[in-house]
């Protein structure tokens, strides 16, 4: 089943809906987090659909999203050049998640600075070996083909870097995706921990650096890499880019260790 039938019965009114086919996202308990920011954003986008192009979200994954949730989304602030939104899920009345959303119509640069190019060579995504899924949760196993990169990261190095696509990308428009892509990949943490246990993304913020991000094939190139983790908690960087190394997002996120 697409993503295309998870996102079909959001409307403009919001309020109460049912999304069967999020049974096809879970992850553990609550819908993967890409796949619900997605929803948050859709519920905003048709909303309030001549928005300028989004620039940067920040997203709190504050409960379990299950299927029957209430979608709500507010104009917090509308400017000249930049609007922010605010959206958010609820499910058995209280928030499960909640986003800001920041649109801003483009100006005339008064100064420019590119992101720097990829410091790795990692390869083709044609190239690359599929990557063990047996352990992976059911959607990803589902809805993505997940790649190696030619470069191998040295054991107990907190860095997880992976060619991703969607199996199925009918319908969604390239901003949609990479919000979907985004997180696709498990924290970066997962490499460095002493026993076994579950790690739960706690919050998610990025900024678009391309509006109209564009990548050859559907594959793109995610990261996660932990700048501290310590006492629980992980403070992980995510950063996407396309096939040919340009890059896409640029986010950071904090993760939960348990176990």
């Amino acid at each position: 089943m697409s993503i295309r039938n998870l996102l079909d019965p959001i409307t403009a009114d919001g309020g109460p809906v049912e999304l069967p086919a999020a049974e096809g996202w879970m992850q553990g308990r609550t819908v993967y987090g890409g796949s619900s920011a997605l929803i948050a954003y859709v519920a905003a986008l048709r909303k309030f659909p001549d928005l300028p192009p989004l620039r940067a979200a920040q997203i709190g994954f504050v409960a379990p999203v299950g299927t029957e949730m209430e979608l709500r989304a507010e104009v917090i602030r509308e400017g000249r050049n930049v609007t922010q939104v605010r959206s958010e899920i609820l499910c058995e009345g209280r928030i499960a998640l909640t986003a800001m959303w920041l649109f801003g119509a483009g100006r005339a640069p008064n100064g420019e600075h590119a992101s720097p190019p990829l410091d790795v060579s990692v390869g083709a995504p044609e190239e690359g070996a599929p990557v063990d899924d047996r352990m992976a949760p059911a959607f990803l196993k589902n809805h993505y083909e997940v790649r190696h990169t030619a470069e191998q990261v040295e054991p107990g190095i907190p860095v997880v870097r992976r060619w991703v696509r969607l199996s199925d990308r009918s319908g969604l428009d390239p901003v949609e995706e990479v919000i979907l892509m985004g997180d696709t990949l498990p924290p970066s943490a997962i490499r460095i921990m002493e026993r076994p246990g579950p790690l739960s993304s706690i919050n998610w913020s990025f900024n678009l650096i391309e509006p109209s991000p564009a990548t050859r094939d559907g594959w793109w190139l995610a990261e996660t890499a932990s700048d501290h983790a310590n006492l629980g908690y992980s403070s992980e960087r995510l950063r996407l880019w396309n096939s040919d190394g340009r890059q896409i997002t640029s986010g950071l996120q904090s993760v939960a260790i348990f176990g």
